[in-house]
């Protein structure tokens, strides 16, 4: 072995002296119209899995800077540039996929000869997933390579027998690992499909045996849902009464009779004429009717880090909330110069609804079951105010069954994916499933088993799949120290033998001159 860690009969030269390094043309207004434009690759074409052409943008490019900057099949493309340390240096090989495209200047054009291709490109891969561009990258917020680092890069070569040899070796294991990850993929998606479906179930009163099939059977009365939804209508007014009594003693106006209840507003019932129809002992609501009251969370300046401590108030992230899933980690700091809202304080059993932001994050739906205290809600997200938990777990699971989540995805308004709100009034105007309070109990009790078992299976794969990602570190890391494949011990730094030429005179050789 080499002082590097390589072979000795292996080269280590600079990218440049075995191909063409050249950054893309960049991109500016003027060129959006002309009497010659072409398709060209940008970063976002560029996938681990090849060049994706869904979304082919086209600028102005003269004859002579096509000469420059078309792409020929067997080009190595590399993202020069990415937000994400991780994505910086990703590469793929082009095929002419969209004849006569040419490329901008977030990629990277490596030009080699053809026989070398294959290899210089699962060089990048191991660069890229071992995080070496990542390292050598530059720039805060946006990571860069640039063309003239690249082309400095350090390139192990082995001759070129022994690098067929690796190539052929690395794509079989690698085809092994493709199919493994693509079974685990299809674990996931079977897995979402499984959710949807027990939720779907749990909502249509089919997850279990209904209140009144139970109560038949054994004999004895039950409380119908309607009579539930009555006990909620009453205590939410109750509220608004006491509330609105304490807001006008505080005025010193407290009133000497009782006209000023006449001010309640009942909320809406659903038009059940055309919803579907439900178990018996079941009733249709409008989530107005089935809580108590919604509120809004606070926008104020944050530091960007969570604190370290539970004494520091902090205000939590959207990110925070997943489908029925809310993760406490995610907040921000409010610097210690701002007030706290107490009121706004996030306490077991919330029930949170995202209300703006991206369309997929938006009206997505969990209950906070374990949360650090001090951390408010934030702007963002919708608190819904319930009368008990066990209506907060049953709400839960009808916020995110499918059919709701399509009709919630129906009322969302905006002209782009970074602006779409949820308004209040569309989200209290859903129509909710109420099943008696007892069948609730048993419905979230069986959601949740069924889940653990979902959950088991998800973690297994999750840890399969990490496996996987290893499994292609590892394997590229013995491939490019000569350790994956069997290499000819006859051969010296010299190469005498005609059968393979020299990595150091391939390097000399296969250079490609820049125009």
């Amino acid at each position: 072995m080499s002082d590097n860690g390589t072979p000795k009969h292996w080269a280590r030269v600079a990218l440049s002296q075995v191909a063409e390094v050249r950054l893309g043309r960049q991109r500016s207004p003027k060129r959006a119209v002309g009497d010659h434009m072409r398709p060209y690759m940008r970063a976002a074409n560029v996938t681990w899995q090849g060049i994706d052409t869904t979304d082919v943008k086209e600028m102005d490019f003269t004859p002579k800077e096509f000469e420059t900057y078309e792409l020929r099949s067997g080009d190595i493309l590399l993202a020069e540039a990415s937000g994400s340390a991780s994505e910086v240096g990703k590469p793929a090989i082009w095929r002419d996929q969209v004849p006569g495209a040419c490329f901008q200047n977030t990629l990277i054009r490596v030009r080699a000869p053809g026989d070398v291709v294959p290899f210089l490109h699962l060089h990048f891969v191991k660069d890229a997933l071992t995080g070496a561009f990542a390292s050598a990258s530059r720039g805060v917020g946006i990571h860069h390579l640039g063309a003239a680092a690249m082309s400095e890069w350090p390139i192990t070569l082995p001759p070129p027998s022994e690098q067929h040899r690796i190539v052929a070796a690395i794509e079989s294991y690698f085809s092994r690992l493709d199919a493994a990850t693509a079974t685990l993929e299809r674990v996931r998606r079977n897995l979402e499909r499984y959710r949807a479906s027990v939720l779907k179930s749990a909502v249509e009163g089919r997850l279990v045996p209904t209140e009144a099939e139970l109560a038949k059977k054994e004999g004895r009365s039950y409380e119908l849902a309607s009579v539930l939804l009555k006990r909620i209508l009453a205590e939410r007014r109750r509220r608004w009464e006491q509330a609105e009594l304490a807001k006008l003693t505080a005025k010193g106006k407290k009133p000497t009779d009782d006209k000023w209840k006449a001010q309640y507003k009942e909320p809406a019932a659903p038009n059940v004429d055309a919803l579907p129809e439900l178990p018996e002992g079941w009733c249709w609501a409008s989530l107005d009717q089935f809580i108590l009251s919604i509120e809004q969370g606070w926008s104020p300046r944050c530091e960007s880090e969570p604190s370290p401590s539970d004494d520091a108030w902090a205000v939590m992230k959207t990110t925070a909330i997943q489908p029925m899933q809310f993760d406490g980690s995610q907040n921000k700091t409010l610097p210690t110069a701002r007030k706290p809202r107490r009121s706004l304080e996030l306490h077991q059993g919330d029930i949170l609804v995202t209300r703006k932001g991206p369309r997929y994050r938006v009206g997505v739906c969990c209950v906070v079951r374990h949360t650090r205290p001090r951390v408010m809600l934030c702007d963002t997200v919708y608190r819904l105010i319930h009368a008990n938990e066990a209506q907060a777990d049953f709400l839960e699971l009808a916020l995110n069954a499918p059919e709701v989540v399509t009709e919630l995805n129906r009322r969302k308004a905006g002209i782009s994916d970074s602006g779409v709100n949820l308004a209040q009034q569309k989200l209290l105007s859903m129509p909710i499933p109420l099943p008696p309070a007892a069948e609730q109990r048993r419905i979230r009790e069986q959601v949740d088993r069924k889940w653990s078992v979902a959950r088991l299976v998800e973690g297994l794969a999750s840890t399969d799949a990490r496996r996987c990602v290893r499994a292609r570190q590892a394997i590229l890391k013995w491939a490019f120290e000569g350790r994956l494949v069997d290499q000819d011990a006859s051969k010296t730094a010299s190469f005498l033998s005609p059968a393979d030429e020299a990595a150091t005179s391939l390097a000399s050789h296969s250079r490609v001159a820049t125009p």
